[in-house]
């Protein structure tokens, strides 16, 4: 299974743990960037293309890292298809894909915290979308693109 990966500068450190981690499993990473720990490296650079990749179904879900996760989850939603999640627990990264079907995992890169990256690294791996009146609310988010003529704003 592929998974596409990107981070800006702050999120390098995290990346290449993330990356490490997931090849242990199994997992063919996609690279798209985030090759340095330079300023000057912007999320929303490292975001797009790696949310593509998801949306076009060339990577099964995807990890984007920048300092909060919150820069870099709002660029790749601009994408549509995308739901890109920020987690900081393993308890949110449980819940984005059990109630909200997300198919992009964020991560913050400061502080570089290996232990509570696995833990929610591993909660997202092992939960899945529970469907049911969460399916309903997930195709409400996809009416909205729609409307919108994509993600745009």
């Amino acid at each position: 299974m592929k998974v596409a990966i990107s981070s800006d500068h702050a999120g390098f450190e995290i990346k290449e743990y993330v990356k490490q981690l997931l090849r242990e499993r199994g997992y063919e990473i996609l690279d798209f960037g985030g090759d340095v720990e330079e300023p000057g490296d912007d999320y929303p650079d490292r975001a797009y293309p790696a949310a593509k990749a998801v949306r076009d179904g060339e990577a099964a879900f995807g990890v984007l890292v920048c300092g909060t996760g919150i820069g870099i989850a709002m660029a790749a939603n601009k994408v549509r298809g995308i739901r890109a999640a920020p987690c900081r627990t393993p308890g949110e990264a449980a819940l984005a894909r059990q109630h909200n079907n997300a198919n992009i995992l964020c991560l913050r890169g400061r502080p570089p915290d290996r232990e509570q990256t696995l833990a929610i690294l591993e909660q997202w791996l092992s939960a899945s979308f529970q469907g049911g009146r969460h399916a309903r609310r997930i195709a409400k988010i996809r009416d909205i693109e729609i409307a919108e003529g994509g993600a745009r704003g």
